[in-house]
């Protein structure tokens, strides 16, 4: 495995169209510390924007980078409030307020009948929903989206985004970002393929915490062990509660990993 320095490219950065890149609205592990919200990743690249996961406190972060009616997708992991909570508040957002339709949203069919139920009268028209199952493969714009049922209750899906035709100066190549979602160690990254260049993973406990559950959350030393022998290139770990040490979790994970682990920070880009 060639690992990399993860590239932060800071806060407040319009990412190159012409690059894959995500943003982090919000990596709070359970619920967010103050500061934070929830989990929600950006992805960005060739003029297409997907949002993974909208936690609580997620759609204030997005306005710090574009406005929803610019998102081209959203993407919900599993069903988990602290994955979807914003998603009804965007709804009312593009409904009622910024006037929008038709957003696609895809997610598993749980998560799916939980947010119709929000509302009398379900999601309405400012979204247009799909269902997602392991294996789903599908294009937004620019953009490929891949899953993988990951090892966590409920059905969760693990996501991968792929960006072709991006040039690093030595021809074309295709890159890649996978989102863990929430996930055991029975399950890891390369469950969505090889050549991932950024890998977002989990790593909700320390290995001195005693958690050995394989189908619900990781530990970082297990997201950093996992993801090496998966050849993930970079890693950023997230997920980490407000309670937890997001330095020891750090060292953990690269200690496992064999090179620098960079934790995810709210509002930072990251290029795959």
């Amino acid at each position: 495995m060639d690992a990399a320095m993860v590239t932060d490219l800071g806060t407040d950065v319009v990412p190159d169209p012409s690059r894959l890149a995500v943003t982090v609205l919000g990596c709070g592990g359970t619920f967010a510390g103050a500061g934070n919200a929830c989990s929600g990743y950006l992805v960005r690249g060739g003029g297409t924007a997907v949002l993974l996961d909208c936690g609580p406190g997620v759609l204030s972060s997005l306005q710090h980078h574009l406005e929803p009616t610019e998102l081209d997708a959203v993407v919900i992991s599993h069903s988990h409030p602290d994955h979807w909570g914003d998603v009804p508040v965007m709804r009312n957002a593009l409904r009622y307020v910024l006037g929008h339709h038709g957003v696609p949203l895809f997610t598993t069919a749980d998560t799916l009948a939980i947010l119709d139920g929000v509302f009398h009268d379900g999601l309405g028209d400012a979204f247009a929903p799909s269902v997602i199952t392991d294996g789903a493969d599908v294009t937004v714009g620019a953009l490929r989206v891949r899953t993988s049922r990951t090892a966590h209750p409920p059905e969760t899906m693990g996501i991968r985004v792929d960006m072709g035709d991006v040039d690093l100066g030595d021809g074309a190549s295709t890159r890649s970002i996978a989102y863990s979602a929430d996930t055991g160690p029975a399950w890891s990254l390369g469950r969505l393929g090889d050549g991932i260049d950024l890998g977002i993973c989990e790593a909700t406990w320390l290995a001195a915490d005693g958690f050995d559950v394989d189908d619900l959350h990781m530990t970082a030393e297990q997201a950093g062990r996992l993801a090496r022998a998966d050849g993930v290139s970079q890693l950023l770990i997230t997920h980490v509660p407000p309670t937890g040490s997001v330095e020891l979790a750090v060292a953990e994970a690269s200690a496992a990993y064999g090179a620098p682990v960079d934790p995810a920070r709210i509002h930072h880009t990251y290029l795959a």
